[in-house]
């Protein structure tokens, strides 16, 4: 197939940065745009990253002389593309406003950002999990009067390390479940030089995260009714969400009790069988196996794990009774990648796979 034009919006920052890695050599998708804050635009993308290239991966050279282009300059950057990756740094309401002015353009958007996470009838996705929410689509479009365009999100990057876990579990009903989240430091947009406070310190407080992780899994349990997505009702999560001094990879430790117990065995059985529909469609960032369970003690680790299928999937050990709970397991997954641009990435094959994202 001939690749779709692609844009990214946000650019210059830590995500907008790993967009372009990922996308570097993509067989479908091809980056001619990147739009960034007016003080970057009208700068080659190399000038204007300058010394802030936070990945440990080279800058793509075919990135490095493209001019940047003003994210506000709406009309001109959608002239260029078929659809956008949003990465912006803004406000909520500045967010929600530019992302639907691009949608409004024909331009489809595919978002990292959380600005749309909780409205009604714009799809949050982990193509694995949820894929029946991009039939809300349609209903969005009606709403901005778009034959194309429209906006699709991701979730929070937390909730990536247990929730792909429970999902696979569904069919014993969990009904309440404890996670306390240990963040890497990349989840905020940094690194150890930007952020040396974080070296040997934990920081037990990153704002609005608990309630993202609390919420946002229900939502991507819940059903679209009369045109939007309502949340599920169950399980009851309760979350607390720690800044750890990691690089990259979010782990959670895990509580769970089940309306049906299942057996150990079966819920390992359950987690190496998972797939989902990215996995049935082949597509090119879905890892082969989502889920990995792994026997030793001292698993999953940051180290050793982070990266399990290109850093696209997730990693599960610990599983045992509790005294309290029914069982209790540790989860990890790579917040930037699973939890952001991969993850992003992964949708918009899924989109171009359902006809949805096509060429202008």
């Amino acid at each position: 197939m001939e690749k779709l034009k692609v844009g990214v919006l946000g650019a210059t920052g830590m995500v907008g940065q790993r967009f372009l890695s990922l996308l570097e050599n993509h067989e479908w998708f091809d980056v001619v745009c990147v739009a960034a804050s007016p003080r970057s635009a009208g700068k080659t993308y190399e000038e204007a990253v300058g010394d802030r290239w936070k990945l440990d991966t080279p800058m793509p050279e075919k990135v490095k002389k493209l001019i940047v282009e003003n994210v506000n300059d709406v009309e001109k950057v959608s002239s260029q593309v078929d659809f956008v990756f949003s990465a912006v740094d803004m406000t909520k309401d500045e967010i929600k406003a530019i992302e639907e002015a691009y949608a409004k353009t024909e331009t489809p958007v595919v978002s990292n950002n959380s600005a749309h996470r909780w409205t009604p009838d714009v799809p949050m996705v982990v193509p694995e999990l949820n894929p029946e929410h991009l039939e809300v689509i349609k209903f969005q479009q009606e709403r901005l009067g778009t034959k194309r365009g429209f906006i699709a999100v991701k979730p929070n990057c937390s909730i990536q390390s247990y929730a792909p876990a429970l999902h696979a579990l569904k069919e014993f009903n969990p009904v309440r479940v404890v996670a306390t989240t240990y963040q890497a430091i990349s989840g905020a947009g940094k690194n150890f030089s930007d952020w040396p406070e974080m070296v040997g310190n934990i920081i037990p407080y990153i704002g609005g995260e608990e309630e993202k992780s609390e919420q946002e899994p229900l939502r991507i349990w819940g059903k679209i009714e009369n045109g939007v997505i309502v949340k599920a009702e169950a399980p009851l999560i309760t979350t607390q969400c720690i800044r750890v001094p990691v690089l990259n990879g979010h782990t959670a430790a895990v509580f769970v009790d089940f309306e049906k117990k299942p057996s150990k065995v079966e819920m390992i059985a359950k987690w190496r069988s998972f797939k989902g529909l990215p996995q049935e469609l082949e597509l090119p960032s879905a890892p082969k196996h989502f889920i990995q369970y792994l026997e030793e003690d001292n698993r999953p680790q940051v180290s050793l794990d982070v990266n399990y299928e290109r850093g696209m999937g997730v990693s599960i050990g610990r599983l045992r009774e509790d005294s309290l709970f029914q069982y209790k397991f540790v989860g990890l997954s790579h917040n930037t990648l699973r939890g952001a641009a991969g993850g992003a990435v992964l949708i918009a094959e899924l989109l171009v796979k359902q006809g949805r994202i096509q060429k202008k």
